[in-house]
C-alpha cells in the first residue's frame, strides 16, 4: 500500500558524505557523553531494596515519590504493578544504611505521609508459620498501608543481569550479521551493523546525557531497536538487489537512490504507525514504560536516518556492485556434454 509514489528519484547518494558526516559526529558524541557521564544504572544492575506495599486507596504515586526524594532518594522509582492499590519501590544503595533500616525508614516515612501509625500485625501462613508483617494504621486502626515484601537485590545480582545483557546484545550482532551476509553480502551485513550499532550507541548517548535511568526494560527496548532497524535494512536491500536485475544499465549509485525513492512511501506508512504507538506509550504509559518508550521513540527517529541513509551509503563506500549479489550466467559451450 501506498499513500504517494515519487516518480523521479532523489539522488541521496549524491549527498552520501554528508550523511557520514553527520552519523560519525552523532556517534563521537555519543561516545564522549558515555565516557564523561557514566549511565545511571537502576536498582536491577546497581543493587538495593525492592519493596511491595498495599494501599487501602488507590495509590498516589506522585506523593510517593515526593516523601522519598525528602528522605533523600534521588529520582526514586515507585511503579504501579497488578491493580490501583499495588505499589513496587525500588531504591538503591544507601551508604551505612543495611536493607532492613532502609525499608523501615522508608516503610515509617510513607506511613507519616498518609497520617498513620506504625503496627505489628502477626499472622499465621498456610504452612503454620508465624509472620510479623509491618502495616500503618489510621484512625480506629484501620489499615492504611501494609508491607507485602521486602527483597534485597545484591550487587553480584546486578553484575550478572549485566553480564546476561551485554551477551544478549552481542549474539542479536552476530546473528543479524550471519543473516544478512547468507541473504545478501558481505558487505551489506558490515552496513547494516555499522549502522545499527550506531542507532544503540546514540540511545545509550541520551541516557548518559540526561541521565535518565537504565533498566532492564530500557535494555530491552534498545533489543528491539536493533531488530526494528534491521528489518528497514533488508527492505532497502531487497529493492537494491531487484534493481541490480532491472535495470542492467543503471550505476550503482542511480539503483541505490532508486530503491530508497521507491520505499519511502513503505517507510512512512511503517514507522509512522509504530511511533503513534510508541509516544501513547510514552505520555500516557506512565512511569513505568516510560523510560522503554523513550528508547523505543529514539531508536525509531535514528533508525530510520541510519537504514534508509547510513547503511546504504555504507555499502556503497565498500564498493558494493551487481556482481556481488547476482551471479553471472555462465554461457554454455557448444561441447558440454559427452564426446563421440
Amino acid at each position: 500500500m501506498e499513500f504517494f509514489r515519487i516518480k523521479k528519484d532523489i539522488p541521496f547518494m549524491r549527498h552520501a558524505l554528508v550523511f557520514n558526516v553527520i552519523s560519525a559526529l552523532t556517534f563521537v558524541a555519543a561516545v564522549f557523553f558515555l565516557i564523561t557521564r557514566p549511565l545511571h544504572f537502576s536498582v536491577e544492575f546497581t543493587g538495593g531494596t525492592v519493596m511491595e506495599l498495599r494501599y487501602q486507596q488507590a495509590a498516589n504515586l506522585e506523593r510517593i515519590r515526593h516523601t522519598l526524594e525528602t528522605i533523600g532518594y534521588e529520582q526514586p522509582e515507585a511503579t504501579g504493578f497488578g491493580t490501583a492499590h499495588d505499589v513496587m519501590l525500588r531504591l538503591p544503595v544507601v551508604k551505612n544504611i543495611s536493607s532492613k533500616d532502609a525499608s523501615a525508614k522508608v516503610f515509617d516515612a510513607l506511613c507519616k505521609a498518609e497520617t498513620g501509625s506504625l503496627k505489628q500485625i502477626d499472622t499465621v501462613t498456610a504452612k503454620g508459620e508465624h509472620v510479623v508483617k509491618q502495616s500503618c494504621a489510621g484512625a480506629g486502626d484501620a489499615e492504611l498501608v501494609s508491607l507485602q515484601k521486602v527483597e534485597f537485590v545484591g550487587p553480584q545480582v546486578g553484575d550478572e543481569l549485566a553480564q546476561n545483557g551485554l551477551n544478549a546484545l552481542v549474539m542479536v550482532v552476530l546473528g543479524v550479521m550471519v543473516y544478512l551476509a547468507i541473504r545478501f553480502e558481505w558487505k551489506f551485513a558490515v552496513a547494516a551493523i555499522i549502522a545499527n550499532l550506531h542507532d544503540v550507541v546514540i540511545i545509550l548517548g541520551f541516557f548518559a546525557f540526561f541521565q535518565w535511568e537504565f533498566s532492564l526494560t530500557v535494555l530491552a527496548g534498545i533489543l528491539a531497536v536493533l531488530g526494528y532497524s534491521v528489518n528497514e535494512s533488508v527492505v532497502i536491500f531487497d529493492r537494491i538487489r531487484e534493481n541490480f536485475r532491472k535495470q542492467r544499465k543503471a550505476s550503482v549509485h542511480e539503483v541505490i537512490d532508486n530503491a530508497i525513492t521507491s520505499t519511502i512511501s513503505r517507510t512512512i506508512i511503517t514507522h509512522g504507525c509504530t511511533q503513534m504507538m510508541v509516544l501513547s506509550m510514552l505520555f500516557l504509559g506512565g512511569p513505568t514504560l516510560h523510560y522503554f518508550a523513550m528508547a523505543l521513540t529514539i531508536g525509531i527517529c535514528f533508525g530510520i536516518y541510519s537504514s534508509v541513509f547510513v547503511a546504504a551509503a555504507v555499502a556503497m563506500w565498500l564498493g558494493v556492485k551487481r556482481e556481488d549479489l547476482i551471479k553471472p550466467v555462465k554461457e554454455k559451450d557448444e561441447t558440454d556434454g559427452a564426446v563421440v
